[in-house]
């Protein structure tokens, strides 16, 4: 018997929707953060009576639902008005004002862009907002170079809200103050899930994603539990598509805790240094503070330049406060007689479950 032959067929697969552990799934009911849902909906709400929305900051650690509740409030949105134009944007990968710009106009079906400088491009998704009304939703907001985009919108659009996601609370400190006296934000903290409502939320996954009764009790414990220790839900949702994969290639018709074992085991032994959630020039950097570690952050600055490095020397601060927050460095203030300095230290860090 080949190994093909121990494979399930697809009528007898274990999957119903494998969609729905996709990490863009949006379910039709996102528990456990209606308070948060809430807080977006209230800020769109003036919006109807042609008035300004509010500007919220969404933050909390990475797999907490920050993305899921506000598109979830978006397509709600969609569905009930074609006035209030939903524009959303992941600024880890649209991390310039220019990149911005041309994912804006893409959503709007504007496609005159070619050749057209930033200011350019912002002049004519202006015009075409401005015959309506607009919610922006910035994804990843901290992982942008520059927020010159952000000052454009909130001094040329009229009638519009904007929502910021970011991981780190702190990134409201780096933003200008023309940009921070204008946007005067509401907070939404999005707390990590209790391991109960983990279980709540991974259990509908498996009611969207497998048929009846494929998963033993214990198996999916298991999983809950390891994605609520990591306190990312996003964790759990993956390894339920792990283990359910190793059971049918197994050609089993369940579930168990050794499969489960073995997607937790697999994503383990995957731990190595580093994490591909770091931009490609986070990675210079921290290439950079590896080989000089327990340095002055202006001498560090300079072997970062040496090293190709771009990004000017506030880009650079800004990014070793996110890479401390994220463990990856340590920073200590120190006085001395030509005034105050930090030092850099770099810092091991296995890579968490969900940055593969």
């Amino acid at each position: 018997m080949g190994v093909f032959d121990k494979i399930l067929r697809a009528e007898e697969s274990l999957f119903k929707n494998v969609d729905a552990l996709d990490p863009q799934f949006v379910p039709k009911i996102v528990p456990f953060r209606e308070e948060q849902q809430r807080a977006i909906e209230y800020a769109i709400l003036p919006l109807f009576s042609d008035r300004n929305g509010k500007n919220l900051v969404l933050h909390g650690l990475p797999g907490v639902g920050k993305t899921v509740a506000c598109k979830k409030v978006l397509q709600e949105l969609e569905d009930k008005t074609d006035e209030i134009l939903p524009l959303y944007v992941n600024c880890w990968q649209k991390n310039t004002s220019y990149k911005v710009a041309l994912s804006i106009c893409e959503q709007l079906g504007y496609r005159f862009t070619q050749n057209k400088k930033t200011d350019e491009l912002f002049d004519d998704v202006v015009k075409l907002l401005n015959k309506k009304k607009a919610v922006f939703v910035f994804d990843e907001i901290d992982k942008a170079e520059e927020f010159d985009f952000l000052y454009t919108l909130l001094e040329e659009v009229y009638r519009k809200a904007i929502i910021l996601l970011t991981n780190f609370k702190s990134f409201l400190d780096e933003l200008d103050d023309r940009i921070k006296s204008r946007l005067l934000p509401e907070l939404v903290e999005f707390k990590p899930y209790t391991l109960d409502e983990t279980k709540g939320i991974l259990k509908q996954r498996v009611e969207y994603a497998f048929h009846p009764n494929v998963w033993e009790t214990d198996a999916f414990l298991e999983i809950a539990k390891k994605s609520a220790e990591l306190k990312d839900i996003r964790a759990g949702i993956q390894l339920l598509k792990d283990a359910g994969d190793k059971a049918e290639m197994k050609a089993s018709r369940k579930v168990t805790p050794e499969h489960a074992s073995e997607a937790i085991q697999k994503l383990e032994e995957m731990g190595v240094k580093g994490s591909t959630d770091l931009l490609d020039d986070d990675k210079v950097m921290m290439e950079t503070i590896k080989k000089h570690s327990n340095t002055r952050i202006g001498e560090l600055y300079r072997e970062y330049q040496d090293a190709g490095g771009d990004k000017t020397y506030k880009t650079f601060q800004r990014r070793m406060k996110n890479l401390e927050e994220q463990g990856y460095v340590a920073l200590t203030r120190q006085e001395g007689a030509g005034g105050n300095t930090t030092i850099v230290e770099y810092k091991e860090k296995t890579k968490r479950l969900t940055e593969f």
